[in-house]
């Protein structure tokens, strides 16, 4: 009988790196037909570096599903508190801006008034009220770069915008069931300073036609053939037709829910596929024309223009329909990399250029609120 109070002694466990070793020994003599578990020991074997640290990876305990839905939970909270200090930063901001007048800025009015000065009758207006949903061309990095188009056109018509865009997002999703749930839900209610929206800037279809996908509807290289007609039209004509879908029921929810609206397309300008990317994103282009064997940087970047420019032909046709205009940039940067802050968005120059253009035709369409 064992003594009283006597442990049974714990079987000490050899650390990773003996067991591996052990088990590369172990499997080392093996000849003729192997199991499945000797022929990964082998192959771990010829590896050795590589086998540890997926062994000390395999040692760690796995993520629980409880995990991953923490995480999950934590960024979809991170994005709705975000949007949140939007809409209440735009709130606050025109809610002052009614209260106390909307004066124009200083480089589109009048030259500065004195201390104490009444500000000129001609200096004040009715400030517009906007709201934009789209992807990086309307919600581009701000701390070190400006911003994308929103942020300039804001400091050019001189109000607030209510900018829900989001870089890489595409049509399908804008319009899929939970942002399609919060665009209606801003149509309806209006601004949130009261009184219904004035314009509605929206921006998509370029993430749906580009990156990985891309490869589905550019052909294999072949010198016989021009390079802008390397389109697999039938399929490409597919991608387009889910990216009309997703306007036509922008357009719809608009007419349903704030038909005093005017909304405001846009096309893209012809990027150059270089392979340059930012903060470790991309490259969107390059990959696809590099899989099809493409010869040189100017034959990609055809494609890329064909591609766009129809693009620009299906707007085109919805702006055709009551308060629908379509602002087509395409051709206004020039034809080179410095153009292009990377593959899929402009310099900062660029993006100024863009907001000019969209700042022209507000003013037009609104030429009694807009300096």
């Amino acid at each position: 009988m064992a003594a009283k109070g006597r442990r049974k002694k714990a079987r000490k466990v050899p650390p990773i790196k003996a067991r591996t070793k052990a088990r590369t020994k172990a499997t080392a003599s093996v000849t003729g037909p192997v199991t499945l578990e000797e022929a990964r020991a082998l192959a771990q074997a010829k590896h050795p570096k590589q086998a540890m640290r997926a062994a000390r990876k395999t040692a760690a305990p796995p993520a629980s599903p409880e995990d991953v839905g923490a995480a999950r939970e934590k960024l979809e909270k991170e994005r709705r508190e975000e949007r949140a200090r939007r809409v209440r930063e735009y709130k606050d901001t025109m809610a002052i801006m009614k209260k106390r007048g909307a004066r124009r800025p200083r480089s589109r009015g009048a030259a500065k008034a004195k201390r104490g000065e009444p500000v000129a009758e001609r200096d004040a207006f009715n400030p517009l009220q906007i709201f934009a949903e789209g992807d990086s061309w309307f919600e581009y990095p701000v701390p070190f770069f400006g911003g994308g188009i929103i942020p300039r056109l804001e400091n050019r018509l001189g109000v607030p915008i209510l900018n829900l865009a989001k870089a890489g997002d595409e049509v399908r999703y804008m319009l899929g069931v939970e942002e399609r749930t919060l665009l209606a839900k801003h149509l309806r209610r209006g601004s949130p300073a009261g009184g219904p929206w004035d314009l509605l800037l929206f921006s998509g279809g370029g993430n749906d036609i580009v990156d990985n996908p891309m490869a589905l509807w550019v052909l294999d290289w072949n010198p016989a053939v021009p390079p802008a007609d390397h389109i697999h039209q039938k399929r490409f004509d597919s991608a387009v037709a889910l990216v009309r879908a997703g306007y036509e029921d922008l357009i719809a929810l608009r007419n349903d829910l704030s038909p005093n609206t005017h909304l405001i397309f846009h096309g893209y300008d012809f990027p150059i596929p270089d392979g340059r990317g930012i903060c470790h994103l991309g490259p969107w282009l390059k990959p696809t024309f590099d899989l099809r064997k493409f010869p040189t940087r100017a034959a990609a970047q055809e494609v890329v223009k064909a591609m766009l420019q129809q693009f620009a032909v299906l707007l085109t046709s919805l702006a055709a329909l009551p308060k629908v205009t379509f602002i087509n940039g395409q051709g206004t940067l020039a034809p080179q990399t410095s153009s292009w802050h990377n593959e899929l968005h402009p310099s900062k120059a660029g993006f100024g250029k863009l907001a000019d253009i969209f700042y022209r035709e507000i003013k037009r369409l609104f030429p009694n609120r807009v300096a």
